[in-house]
This record gives structure tokens, C-alpha cells and sequence, in this order.
């Protein structure tokens, strides 16, 4: 391996979200462990993860001060000892719930590593390790739509947001999306059939009817705040489903009461992480469905904004007021 002792990077420092982001110069490059690889850091995603864990929301997650950063993708530059089916010079992408890709060089454990398609490049391969299979889950094996159910996407116009209404429409499903009025033009291009205002005061009353009153069959909980709210009143009695799988908006309750006599509805937490980890069979399925939509041209070369990695915090904060569309990559 012929790499420097250190690298630049961007450390988190303290609890304070974006703003207790700082780029150093001398963070030690890593040792792969045996069962890792060392990546040369091409691009780096950025995803809602990120903040929560710098604001000290994810369960598990790093405690300041870390190398922030969960998804990037690059060139293999050393492999551990355990690890045979991956050799250096070839280009991945993956995720390390640890942190640590918001730099030159990453350690990620071999498991976690995918291959970036062929004819794709590094930064149009980012996705596929968190927002891609967030949204594969989120739709088929926890939210089991069916052709001509309708699925209401929160943060349609975000990274998972608009993965996840491209596969309901190719699943056969009516798709209302739900952003803000500067992002409505891009979710309509994407094929949602209807886009609802997030900010809107009347969103219950505007979805309810454009389902005629019956509800939604299923609700892709992104948000978090008053929009869980939304969400639980939107989703079809019985029958509906409210796959929860982000806060940015702020933490939100939900009481047994609610469930028996307000809404008698279906909600199921979602984590990526913790799905990998605990339920790998079902990760599988969603990975080899991931693949099935790559095949089939549903899913393909991303496109993000790219910036460099001196401006993360900046970036990160934009992300979490919610003025960036799709996806945000960071370059070393």
C-alpha cells in the first residue's frame, strides 16, 4: 500500500450538527482489520444518517470527536487478511455505520463493499449502499405495495424520496409525492401522479381527497415532527401501512391509544443498519431486488451534486434545512 501516514478530513468535534464539523489535515489513515479493505476515497455520499449522528440522534452512533461521514466509494487500496474475493485496484461502494468516509481513505468491512457497475463511475454509484436499498425496503419487503395501491412519499425530492417513487411507479402504484413547491416540478418529472406541499396546513384534507377518503395504502415516513401525524391520519384503516425510516423534522410520540381508537394502522420502523445486521436474509432479498431494478434500467447512474469536502458543513446544513434536491457527493 503506498499511501501517506494521514489524510485529510473532516471530523465531527462536537454534538452541534454541521457546525461542529472541522476539516483537518493530519487524521491518521486507517489499517484495514482483517476482515476489511482500505478504499481510496473517489466520492463520498451525504445522507440525513449523517446529521442525526451529529447531533447525537442515531442509536449506536459515533461519539464526537469521529471522521463523520457513513457512505463513499473508490478504489480498493489494501485488503485484509481474511479477505479473498476483493483485490486492490478494483472500485467500490459501501457503507460503514461507523463513520469515517468523509476523507481520503476509508476502512470498510469486506461484507459491506458492492461493485460499481460497469461504465459507472464512482459518484454515480453512491446510493446504492444506504438511500437505494432504504427505498427497496421501505416499498417491497416491510411496505408490501402492490400494483394499483397508492404509496404517499414524504421528501419526495430527496435522494431516497425520489429512488423510491421511479420503483412504486415501475410496481404498478399511484404515487403521491409530497415537497416543497420549489421541488414539485421535480417529482412530477420522476412520474409521481400527484405532489402535495410539504408546508401545507391542509395536507391531511388535500390527500384524503385525492384518495376519494379512503386513505393510502401505504406512507414512506421520512420527515418525522407534525408530518408523522400526517401521515398515521392519511393511511387507509386496517389495511394501511406507515414505514418510518427518518426525523429531520424532530422526534414525534405515538400512544397505544392512538393505535386503538385514532388510527388503526400498520407502522413499522425502519433502520438500514439494523436491518442489515440483524435480518440479512431479507437484506439479501432487497439487495437482489436493488440489482433486479439496476438490470431492468429502473434504477441508473446517479447524478449528485458534487462538492468539495471543505465545504461538508456547509453542504450538511443545507441538507438539513431542506433547501437541496436528490443526491449530495463530497470529493476528497
Amino acid at each position: 500500500m503506498d499511501t501517506s501516514a494521514t489524510m485529510r478530513a473532516l471530523r465531527q468535534e462536537s454534538l452541534d450538527g454541521p457546525d461542529g464539523l472541522r476539516l483537518i489535515e493530519d487524521a491518521p489513515v486507517p489499517d484495514p482489520g482483517p476482515d476489511e479493505i482500505l478504499i481510496r476515497i473517489v466520492a463520498a455520499g451525504v445522507n440525513f444518517v449523517d446529521i442525526s449522528q451529529s447531533r447525537g440522534l442515531a442509536a449506536n452512533g459515533s461519539r464526537p470527536p469521529y471522521i463523520a461521514g457513513i457512505e463513499g466509494a473508490g478504489e480498493i487500496v489494501a485488503v485484509g487478511a481474511n479477505v479473498a474475493d476483493l483485490r486492490p485496484g478494483a472500485h467500490v461502494v459501501g457503507a460503514s455505520i461507523a463513520g469515517g468516509a468523509f476523507a481520503e481513505y476509508l476502512a470498510l468491512p469486506a461484507a459491506a463493499a458492492m461493485p460499481v457497475p460497469p461504465g459507472w463511475t464512482d459518484a454515480q454509484a453512491l446510493g446504492m449502499a444506504v438511500s437505494w436499498p432504504t427505498a427497496v425496503a421501505a416499498l417491497r419487503q416491510l411496505g408490501r405495495i402492490e400494483p394499483g395501491q397508492t404509496v404517499l412519499i414524504h421528501a419526495a425530492a430527496g435522494a431516497t424520496g425520489q429512488t423510491a417513487v421511479r420503483i412504486a411507479k415501475h410496481d404498478g402504484a399511484t404515487v403521491i409525492g409530497v415537497a416543497s413547491p420549489d421541488k414539485h416540478d421535480v417529482v412530477r418529472a420522476l412520474g409521481a401522479d400527484h405532489v402535495v406541499d410539504a408546508r401545507s396546513d391542509d395536507m391531511i384534507a388535500e390527500i384524503l381527497g385525492l384518495t376519494a377518503g379512503a386513505g393510502v395504502d401505504l406512507v414512506l415516513e421520512s420527515v418525522g415532527g407534525r408530518s408523522l401525524a400526517a401521515s398515521l391520519a392519511v393511511a387507509r384503516p386496517v389495511t394501511g401501512r406507515v414505514v418510518v425510516f427518518g426525523l429531520p423534522g424532530g422526534e414525534a410520540s405515538i400512544t397505544n391509544w392512538d393505535l386503538v381508537y385514532r388510527h388503526q394502522v400498520q407502522v413499522i420502523g425502519l433502520n438500514i443498519g439494523i436491518l442489515i445486521q440483524r435480518a440479512p436474509q431479507i437484506f439479501g432479498e432487497v439487495m437482489g431486488d436493488l440489482f433486479a431494478l439496476v438490470a431492468a434500467g429502473v434504477l441508473g447512474p446517479s447524478a449528485p451534486a458534487v462538492h468539495s469536502l471543505a465545504d461538508g458543513p456547509r453542504v450538511l446544513a443545507d441538507l438539513e434545512g431542506r433547501r437541496t434536491v436528490g443526491r449530495l457527493a463530497l470529493v476528497p
